[in-house]
């Protein structure tokens, strides 16, 4: 089985802010936005070296994403930050209206997602983003799991053609995909080789998918782990090809059952290859506070509830 070394954990934001320095040095066109939160979103490097590139617009969610739209028609491609809740759930009408309605080329980049936001609570945390986000005709939808990911992603939005949603988060996690390593606008990576059950996994969860594989390998069980980082397009030939060799699996995500990244698999599978399939996610739920991994445990967002449902799920083959 491939094992992954972790590098050195660093928070996902962090690399949001390098692959946006980098943007800034490489490419005119962006522009960043910010909704009061700069040093949050990591935004001070590129703040400092183009000042009049970035658009400090305070606590105006909704003004900022409306300014960032009217960008794009100049050319720009505008980079807008601040926390995943105010990101989507504050702001869903003038994305909905300004962005997506009209095709306008904003990157919508959030920090602080799901309930690794931690003490703060149930009022900033926010797990039904990725399901507003993707219902939106156009929109690309981009959850990703450690930094040197997050970073690669940032660069990649910045090419493409149209409105996108970038979801990254607050705590260090551990570090393991490749640094500088290239960013494919939905194409599944396969982490590990696996026969009896298929894991796909996004964002904080991806390294705990890895880490219950282990567990499942020591117990005899080959499992296959996918880091599916684009929700939206979703690779479904990744999926079914995998399950078709493993006959069930088990998705894993800091989100809402309904509405995220389980729901879009199941609806690929209730399509093409009906198979058991277990949720790792929250149920149904808001979040509370507390310490990101009090949290993630409370509420079995872990290695151990994967390791726990891909077994459920190797009963129902």
């Amino acid at each position: 089985m491939k094992t992954y070394s972790n590098t050195g954990s660093k928070d996902t934001r962090s690399g949001f802010g390098a692959g946006l320095t980098e943007l800034g040095k490489s490419n005119e066109n962006v522009v960043a936005l910010c909704a009061d939160l700069t040093g949050s979103l990591k935004m001070d490097e590129f703040k400092a070296n183009h000042p009049e590139r970035f658009f400090q617009i305070g606590i105006a969610e909704a003004n900022m994403i409306g300014i960032a739209a009217g960008m794009t028609i100049g050319g720009k491609i505008p980079f807008t930050g601040t926390f995943a809740n105010f990101s989507t759930g504050r702001v869903y009408d003038q994305i909905r209206q300004s962005v997506a309605y009209s095709g306008k080329n904003v990157k919508i980049c959030a920090s602080h997602a799901g309930i690794t936001l931690g003490e703060d609570g149930a009022t900033h945390q926010i797990l039904e983003d990725i399901g507003l986000m993707k219902m939106l005709p156009g929109m690309t939808v981009i959850n990703t799991c450690d930094f040197n990911q997050t970073k690669a992603a940032t660069l990649a939005i910045a090419k493409h053609d149209g409105p996108v949603y970038l979801r990254f988060g607050r705590p260090k996690v551990p570090n393991f995909t490749p640094e500088n390593g290239t960013f494919e606008i939905g194409k599944a990576v396969k982490l590990t080789e696996g026969n009896d059950v298929t894991i796909v996994a996004t964002g904080h969860l991806v390294w705990e998918a890895l880490e219950a594989a282990k567990s499942l390998n020591e117990a005899g069980i080959s499992a296959e782990v996918i880091n599916i980082h684009t929700i939206k397009p979703l690779d479904e030939k990744a999926i079914i090809e995998s399950v078709e060799k493993t006959g069930c699996i088990v998705t894993a995500e800091e989100h809402n059952y309904l509405g995220g990244l389980g729901e879009s698999v199941s609806r690929v599978l209730a399509k093409h290859r009906p198979t058991p399939q277990e949720f790792v996610a929250t149920n149904d739920t808001f979040g509370e506070s507390g310490t990101p991994a009090q949290l993630m445990n409370k509420y079995g967002l872990n290695s151990d509830a994967i390791e726990k449902a891909s077994k459920i799920v190797l009963a129902r083959k």
